[in-house]
This record gives C-alpha cells, sequence and structure tokens, in this order.
C-alpha cells in the first residue's frame, strides 16, 4: 500500500483546491501506468479544466516547422498565440507532461498568460513524445524548433528579434537543452529563459524526491517512470542534453540568463536549487524563485491560485528585462 502524501506543508489556496478537485472528480488514476495512448487522453481531459477563460489574443493558429534530416527531427506543429500590439521577438514555450504527456493544448492558457505579461508571442511545438520516441527525439524536434521558430511564425505576423526559451517541467529540461544544443552555432539572438520547475537529472535520491516521494500531486515513482520512458531504459546520467544539471562549467557559463521557478512541495524542487547552485558558483546572477506551499504543474492553475499568476507575472518582468538586456 502507497503511504499517504504529506499536505500539511500545502498553503491554503493549494489545499483547497486539490480538495475541490477531489469532490467534483474522484479518485484519478496515475497516467504512468496506464498505456500511453490512454495516459494521454486522460491527461487531455483533466487539463481541460485549467484551460477555460482563456485571456484574449490577437490572433492564434498553427505553423510548421519541417523535418531536419541533419538533426533528424521530425515535422512539428507550431501552435501561435500572439498577443495584442505584440512586439518583435516570440517565446518558445516547450511543454512539460513527463516528456510523454499533454500537449500545446493543455498548456494553452499558461502560454496565453506569459503571451499578454510579456507582449511577445508565443510559440509552443507539438514535440515527439515518448516511450514511441524515447531521447533525443523530443529535444531534436525543439532545436529545430529554436532555429527556424521564426521564419514559421512569419505568416501571423511575427516579427524577428529576441527570442525566450521557457517551459515547464520535462519542457524545462527541453528548452535548457536545446540551448545547450545549440551553444557553438546559434544564430539565434536567445535573451534568456524561463524554466518553471524542471527536472534535470535523473537522479531520484535528492532531498527533494525523498521529502515528497508520495506527493501530493507528483510523486518518486511517476517521475522514475518518466524517466525510463524517455530515455528507453539507457543510461543518461552523464549525458548533458538529457541532464542538463551535469553540463559543463564552461557551458553553464555560457548560457544566457535564465528565470528560475520552483514549486515548494514538488519532488523536483532540488532540481532547481542545485542548478542555482552550480550557476551561482560561477559567478552568474540567475534569480531562483520557490513558490511555497504550492505543488508541480501549479502554474496550470492561474484561474483559482493567486500564486500562479504571481508568478507568470514575475516572470514576464524577468523576460522584459532580459530583451532590454540585450537590446542596451
Amino acid at each position: 500500500m502507497n503511504a499517504a502524501p504529506d499536505i500539511s506543508l500545502l498553503s491554503a489556496d493549494m489545499a483547497r483546491l486539490l480538495k475541490r478537485v477531489e469532490r467534483e472528480v474522484g479518485p484519478q488514476p496515475d497516467p504512468t501506468l496506464l498505456s500511453p495512448s490512454k495516459g494521454r487522453a486522460f491527461t487531455l481531459k483533466s487539463n481541460r479544466r485549467w484551460n477555460v477563460d482563456l485571456p484574449e489574443i490577437a490572433a492564434a493558429g498553427d505553423a510548421w516547422i519541417d523535418a531536419d534530416e541533419s538533426l533528424g527531427s521530425a515535422r512539428v506543429r507550431l501552435k501561435v498565440l500572439v498577443p495584442p500590439g505584440h512586439r518583435p521577438g516570440a517565446m518558445i514555450f516547450v511543454h512539460g507532461g513527463g516528456f510523454a504527456f499533454c500537449s500545446p493544448e493543455t498548456h494553452e492558457r499558461c502560454a496565453r498568460v506569459l503571451a499578454v505579461e510579456t507582449g511577445l508571442p508565443v510559440l509552443l511545438p507539438d514535440y515527439r513524445l515518448s516511450p514511441e520516441h524515447p531521447y533525443p527525439a523530443g529535444l531534436v524536434d525543439v532545436v529545430a524548433t529554436l532555429r527556424s521558430a521564426f521564419a514559421a511564425a512569419r505568416v501571423f505576423g511575427v516579427e524577428e528579434g529576441p527570442l525566450v526559451m521557457a517551459g515547464d517541467s520535462a519542457g524545462a529540461n527541453l528548452a535548457l537543452a536545446a540551448l545547450l544544443h545549440e551553444q557553438p552555432r546559434s544564430n539565434a539572438v536567445v535573451a534568456g529563459a524561463l524554466l518553471f520547475y524542471g527536472t534535470y537529472a535523473a537522479s531520484f535520491h535528492t532531498q527533494s524526491y525523498r521529502d515528497f516521494e508520495h506527493g501530493p500531486g507528483l510523486t518518486t515513482a511517476k517521475m522514475q517512470r518518466y524517466w525510463n520512458w524517455y530515455t528507453g531504459d539507457r543510461d543518461v546520467s552523464l549525458d548533458p542534453l538529457a541532464c542538463p544539471l551535469v553540463a559543463s562549467e564552461e557551458a553553464l557559463k555560457a548560457l544566457p540568463p535564465l528565470h528560475l521557478t520552483a514549486a515548494g512541495v514538488d519532488p523536483l524542487l532540488s532540481d532547481s536549487i542545485l542548478l542555482d547552485k552550480r550557476l551561482e558558483a560561477l559567478g552568474r546572477s540567475d534569480a531562483l524563485t520557490v513558490v511555497p506551499g504550492v505543488t508541480h504543474g501549479f502554474l496550470q492553475n492561474t484561474i483559482d491560485l493567486a500564486a500562479a499568476r504571481e508568478a507568470l507575472a514575475a516572470a514576464g518582468k524577468a523576460a522584459k528585462d532580459m530583451i532590454a538586456g540585450t537590446q542596451a
């Protein structure tokens, strides 16, 4: 029998929200114990409740990134969200979901909030998912997006300019890994990256993996299954493009400014803390914000949680500062 999650550290708002969802929908399955197709159907359905009352934008639609044989990438659908009065440049937002679930649609409200907060068009790549497409399939799809985003989104009036990378959970891993991949060759002006409660290493013995082993929400066992699917059971612990936390000092030092946001009640909390410590040791001044009392994925809850709205507003300000830094 699984141990009960410790809910004592939850904020009042987070606890009320979790109780309300449990009351409304009842016990829910663990998607990592379902087949991938059933798990995706479940996560799509469960995320619909968060993607209502969407912030208004000026234009939305799909563009396409062509397959790149040199990378081994697939043809990638790009969901484009253009806010009113948008500025030149764009944000590439890589959705989370354990490398296996979710889509641009499950994260649309969060992405729209970021578009409005930053004034940037937000581009969400529908990258290939594991276990059918293990590492590095999803990564090279994101790299192809980084290389060709402006050309693909031009039809929606997106103007070339500073680029901000962003991602949550597994998407934060892919966004950061794409920057590391492109360091020797990138032609894009990457102003910085917004990384939300990312998974940055395939190590399950950190303090937060122990503290929040049984949740609430994300658990250590779920993360182990997600990583097994993503890696195809290969050992990637020393590969910085799979585990950015082990990137070289030179590679980390060369990254653009990072804005790190972590959830206070999350098995992945230590990943952000450890990454921040490595960056700080290199003399960098990246920002880490730990939002207390909230669980992994809380940024999906912008309707119900003031903490989610405040975190995205802070991230939006950080993105504007990053862009201003490239233009100084």
